[in-house]
């Protein structure tokens, strides 16, 4: 399975899906019925800055295409904004579609503020008031739908909240699910604790539920990833397969796979004790284009895998132009790179 995403092929330049007046990330990709190919992903205007601008007014999106690599057509928004009041009233962002027992499940980091609407002009950085407010507003929901092309249905609570003394007080957010066929759920997410009146540093954890909208809980009062456990990783993205769980995620330290930033791959029976795979690494940021030309990513981020008929098909990942950092990058956009 993973030697399959080792083995890329290179990159169509026109493929994937990018929007000129538009920084664009989070694609996660799934197949319809008649054959077309519907990407979800998050958006945000480029008058912002890419970070933090998305906290304030990312939004998530459907885009289609005939074949996989793309390109991918804008179609709608899916999660707009709707208000100050509702949780995830202000930005919608970290998508991830799956086919549920009933439909189509979107998983989705949902926040909101006060705060007045940005406009054109306005300056936004990491130590603005906004930012803060908005990071620890993060939360996971679900939004349900019979066709990908809705109607979507929003919980009104998020289906992961916060807890005061755990790893989780501060943040849930970057859902990465697996719904099984009898409708229970498992999901791994990013999350962040309070200290005193600050955030810890990323930590990765694990939830379940009887069913997809239900109720989740933390597996473990410790995270499965961080400082002390692991690694430090970032965008895990979960399947199952032969009863084990699989996972590709981004190695945030390059222990664990061998690259900085590179991604890693790594297999559980459970879901809560991980050991890497056999070969530990899952996709490397040195891509080669369709017209030759070779390049290591600056940023590459967000991997997740279009499986058909069982086997990869194509590893999808959000990616930035420039040497790296969100603040050498001029433009973002989710490319499509096809699996052999």
């Amino acid at each position: 399975m993973n030697q399959l995403l080792l083995n890329q092929s290179p990159i169509p330049r026109t493929g994937g899906f990018q929007m000129a007046d538009y920084w664009v990330w989070c694609p996660s990709v799934i197949q319809d019925d008649s054959g077309r190919f519907h990407m979800f992903a998050s958006r945000w205007p480029k008058w912002l800055p890419f970070h933090p601008g998305w906290q304030t007014n990312s939004e998530v999106v459907r885009a289609v295409a005939d074949q996989p690599e793309g390109p991918y057509e804008f179609q709608e928004v899916v999660l707009p904004a709707r208000g100050a009041e509702y949780w995830d009233g202000r930005a919608t962002h970290n998508p991830r579609i799956v086919r549920g027992p009933d439909g189509f499940l979107l998983f989705y980091t949902g926040i909101t503020h006060p705060f007045p609407d940005l406009q054109p002009g306005d300056s936004l950085a990491v130590h603005d008031a906004r930012y803060l407010v908005t990071q620890a507003s993060k939360r996971v929901g679900l939004a349900m739908a019979p066709t990908l092309a809705g109607p979507w249905r929003r919980l009104d609570r998020p289906i992961l909240e916060t807890k005061p003394g755990t790893f989780y007080s501060f943040l849930t957010s970057n859902p990465a699910p697996v719904v099984h066929a009898d409708g229970s759920a498992y999901l791994m997410f990013k999350s962040k604790r309070y200290i005193g009146n600050a955030a810890s540093d990323m930590l990765i954890g694990a939830a379940v539920a009887e069913h997809y909208a239900g109720e989740y809980r933390a597996v473990s009062d410790r995270p499965i990833f961080g400082p002390e456990q692991f690694g430090v990783i970032e965008d895990p993205f979960v399947w199952c397969r032969d009863g084990n769980y699989h996972m590709i995620a981004k190695d945030m330290e390059g222990t664990l796979c061998g690259e900085h930033h590179g991604g890693l791959y790594a297999v559980s029976r459970d879901g809560i004790q991980w050991e890497l795979g056999s070969p530990k690494q899952a996709y490397t940021r040195a891509v080669t284009w369709d017209d030759g030309q070779t390049q290591t990513l600056g940023q590459m981020e967000r991997a997740s895998v279009l499986f058909a008929n069982g086997q990869p098909r194509c590893l999808f990942a959000a990616v930035g132009d420039g040497p790296g950092g969100f603040h050498n990058m001029t433009r973002s956009w989710n490319v499509a790179i096809p699996l052999k």
